[in-house]
């Protein structure tokens, strides 16, 4: 009895023989397929002495397998020259250890996160190992999925920028992720970059590539234009320039549609935009007290002076002239930025609520309050003159010439140095107690209320004629700011 069975088109052969001699094929039965021999006894001796025989001839064609499955039949219909003309992507072309730092995922950016990975580098593709010795399947643990990276389509460079490390190179794939790799060995990491960009310079850029790089950008831009304008052009195009529609609308519908887009969208929000005196009426955006101009400052609270200068001055002078370096000893700088927050947000502030109890932070904000003016309160104009008149020798011709000065300063500019001095006066008249003498005020609000527009190498001249021009105005307030001609 024979039977005829089909086999894969592998050469093989087999030969299976008992203890009794085996029987050779009839060649007459050998019909375009590997013949498979079995005698039947009945006798327990010929059970014994069954032979089997494959063998595959020369001159014998072999037979196709017939694939019933239409939908794996690409799977299926592989020839022998496929499978050996088929590249091995396994193949390790490189591994090793090296720092590593995702900055991208799918184009949204991440926390730079430096770790140490094991590195395996085939001819297509990236692995990334965790603490791994060697990534083989016996040491990895039952499930574990290293992180790959797609080096098709993929671009490397050099980006010492990136990161205060050195060495530093950046791997960006068609996906939209992004890798920093790093070493301090500076042949190792240029071997392991010349390597990967190598392996990058092999694979194909326009076929495989190209779809998955469609994909992405379609997936970022999540726009209907660029889908409508994909579905209209490949409706109306040929079947020749199909290869070119990929190529169009990867670097040109998705670029200009997405500035065209951007730039609609700002005209119409600019448009739209409500003008800051709307804003002011509605409440929504509130006058600043710090950072804004002290004239502005006035006008709005119909005054030349403002009202918070003159709640910190009656509420030192009510509690803090005699403590120990008033204006000197700095107070909580939170507790002062929560004060400013407190000002610029509510119309109504009182200084002896308990969180303001300490009154150095009472002092620092009004120190602040100065230093923050978009100009001092002695104007950027009166600076040389101020510098010019304190240099005269002769004290009369000195004082006259500040007099002369502080007269043609603006009002809300004089109104608020006269209240302020008058003020300062008051502390430098506790000096036996609270140890601030009119030299030691000068030396704390001459850089703040008097400074140039623009710093000079003279930083040191300036600072010291800032503190005599600060002290001789709170020695000589009464002539100064006198009605009196002297």
């Amino acid at each position: 009895m024979y039977q005829t069975v089909e086999v894969s088109p592998v050469a093989m052969e087999r030969s299976t023989t008992s203890d009794t001699a085996s029987e050779k094929p009839n060649p007459s039965h050998s019909t375009g397929a590997v013949q498979m021999r079995i005698k039947n006894a009945n006798s327990h001796h010929d059970r014994l002495s069954q032979s089997k025989s494959m063998i595959l001839s020369d001159n014998v064609k072999v037979l196709e397998p017939i694939n019933r499955h239409r939908r794996n039949h690409s799977q299926h219909n592989l020839t022998l020259a496929d499978i050996i003309s088929t590249p091995d992507h396994t193949v390790v072309e490189k591994e090793g250890y090296l720092l590593k730092a995702k900055i991208a995922d799918g184009g949204k950016k991440l926390r730079k996160n430096w770790s140490t990975s094991w590195i395996v580098l085939t001819s297509r593709k990236m692995e990334f190992y965790k603490e791994s010795k060697q990534p083989a399947l016996a040491n990895l643990k039952p499930g574990y999925k290293p992180e790959c990276v797609d080096l098709c389509g993929a671009h490397i460079e050099w980006t010492p920028e990136k990161s205060s490390r050195k060495n530093v190179f950046q791997i960006t794939t068609v996906s939209g992720n992004e890798f920093l790799l790093q070493s301090d060995i500076d042949f190792l990491i240029l071997d392991w970059f010349h390597a990967i960009k190598n392996a990058i310079d092999r694979l194909p850029k326009e076929r495989s590539c190209t779809s998955r790089n469609l994909e992405f950008k379609l997936r970022r831009s999540s726009s209907t234009e660029l889908l409508n304008s994909l579905d209209t052009e490949s409706k109306e195009s040929k079947p020749e320039h199909r290869k070119s529609l990929i190529f169009r609308l990867n670097y040109s519908a998705s670029d200009s549609n997405d500035r065209s887009r951007v730039k609609s969208r700002l005209k119409k929000f600019i448009s739209r935009r409500p003008s800051l005196k709307t804003l002011q009426e509605k409440g929504l955006i509130k006058d600043q007290i710090f950072g804004s101009h002290l004239h502005l400052v006035c006008e709005h609270e119909n005054s030349t002076v403002p009202q918070f200068v003159r709640q910190c001055i009656k509420a030192v002078e009510r509690r803090g002239l005699e403590v120990d370096g008033i204006y000197r000893v700095s107070g909580n700088l939170a507790t002062i930025q929560k004060l400013r927050f407190v000002v610029n947000q509510e119309e109504k502030l009182n200084l002896d609520d308990s969180q303001w109890e300490d009154i150095h932070v009472v002092t620092g904000a009004l120190k602040m309050f100065f230093r923050e003016l978009p100009e001092p309160l002695f104007p950027y104009c009166f600076f040389e003159q101020f510098v010019e008149a304190i240099k005269i020798q002769d004290n009369a011709t000195r004082i006259k010439a500040v007099k002369t000065l502080v007269k043609k300063l603006p009002r809300p500019n004089y109104d608020t140095m006269k209240v302020l001095f008058e003020h300062l006066k008051k502390i430098a008249a506790k000096e036996s107690v609270n140890l601030m003498s009119t030299q030691s005020l000068g030396i704390v609000f001459g850089p703040t209320l008097l400074r140039p527009e623009k710093e000079t190498g003279n930083m040191a001249v300036h600072m010291l004629y800032q503190n005599q021009i600060v002290e001789l105005m709170l020695s000589e307030y009464s002539k100064i700011f006198g009605s009196e001609e002297d």
